[in-house]
């Protein structure tokens, strides 16, 4: 292992990955330190969305963040292309989310007045619509639909082959990934951080904390905070079927190979190791008296995987005052921001410093006294 490094990137997930891409596209010397793929990735539990509409309910700069995110995919796409090869299928054509009744569609219809009536929001240009409008896009809706919301700027990608590139970039950028290096303790002195892992120690100037649930205890050690709070979720994968959903919609995709994923859950626990078929049971049923068709098809796969979710559900970035030179990043839309984090967070992290906009608005301190860090549990 070599021992000095400009920055070292603790997290190997889509999250650590694309920061550490982003501050190898600068010319950083950067290592990331990754438990390696035994563990719980929440890489493997996302449904792949580019997803803008509904997001930031509460806090206004997380509509621009997010707007600023989808916007940005595709110079993302591109640039992982022209490095790797691999084409992320990034699709962003627009989004929608679709209503079962009546009740449901006043309900997303007051969430879409709330959100284009908050001061200081991005226009996202989310927009109501009735079902005979929806069938020009989907016309192989069932007649239960009531209706939905649509946003111009939602898309999808192949997350898995993201992440894919984001490591294949790694070699061609000179990054060092060292996997089954879980950090299990951080210290500094020197001018420099000195990072404990059962195969020796790393030294850096920076370091970037983005190891999802881990974060939480990870931060105390240099002077953070990351509130997290347990998330799980299920997702059900059917046989390849003729290409029918040509827009993703919040709890149904189909991927470019050809398979329909559905997932619409949100359990608060951190045991992966079960399915609730009780759960898959009324995603299935939700998807196919939206899709009749799909009730033909046949289930190939499914599988419960932890999220990640700081306690408010808004992201978290921060640099210590006590330890310069670290930086924590926390996000449940590890998709949808990975653009902002290769090209916006690695940025400021090889300046040293994030932009006071951005700790403003995501800082942990919004939780009240960072003295609550020593606090434990979830």
């Amino acid at each position: 292992m070599r021992t000095e490094y400009d920055v070292a990137v603790v997290g190997g997930g889509l999250l650590g990955s694309a920061i550490a891409w982003g501050l190898g596209r600068l010319g950083k010397r950067v290592a990331v330190l990754d438990e390696g793929d035994i563990t719980k990735r929440a890489s493997r539990a996302n449904f792949a969305l580019v997803w803008v509409q509904s997001k930031g309910l509460g806090m206004p700069a997380y509509t621009i963040w997010t707007v600023q995110a989808s916007q940005a995919w595709g110079r993302l796409a591109s640039e992982l292309k022209q490095q790797t090869g691999l084409d992320v299928a990034l699709q962003q054509n627009g989004g929608f989310h679709l209503t079962l009744s009546e009740e449901e569609f006043g309900q997303r219809t007051e969430l879409v007045k709330r959100m284009h009536n908050q001061t200081g929001a991005a226009d996202y240009k989310m927009e109501m619509l009735r079902p005979s409008e929806i069938k020009n896009a989907l016309p192989l809706i069932g007649p239960e639909v009531s209706g939905g919301s649509y946003c111009p700027l939602d898309g999808h990608v192949n997350s898995l082959r993201t992440f894919r590139a984001f490591h294949t970039g790694f070699k061609a950028f000179g990054i060092d990934y060292f996997p089954e290096r879980p950090v299990s303790a951080i210290g500094k002195s020197g001018g420099e951080f000195r990072l404990t892992t059962p195969k020796g120690e790393l030294r850096a100037a920076k370091i970037v904390l983005a190891a999802g649930n881990a974060n939480q205890t990870l931060a105390q050690m240099v002077g953070l905070y990351a509130p997290m709070g347990p998330t799980r979720g299920q997702v059900v994968v059917t046989e390849r079927t003729m290409p029918f959903l040509p827009h993703p919609l919040t709890t149904i995709r189909q991927t470019d190979e050809g398979t329909v994923m559905i997932g619409d859950s949100k359990e608060d626990e951190l045991d992966d190791r079960t399915l609730k078929p009780s759960i898959s049971g009324v995603m299935a049923d939700r998807a196919q008296r939206m899709f009749p068709h799909l009730s033909r098809l046949n289930v190939v796969r499914s599988w419960s995987g932890i999220r990640v979710m700081p306690q408010d559900g808004f992201p978290i970035y921060d640099q210590s005052e006590t330890h310069p030179g670290a930086f924590v990043a926390c996000c449940h839309s590890g998709v949808t921001l990975a653009s902002n984090h290769a090209f916006e967070i690695a940025r400021m992290v090889a300046q040293g410093a994030l932009e006071p906009e951005l700790v403003g608005a995501f800082s942990a301190s919004r939780f009240g006294c960072a003295s609550t860090a020593n606090s434990s549990g979830y």
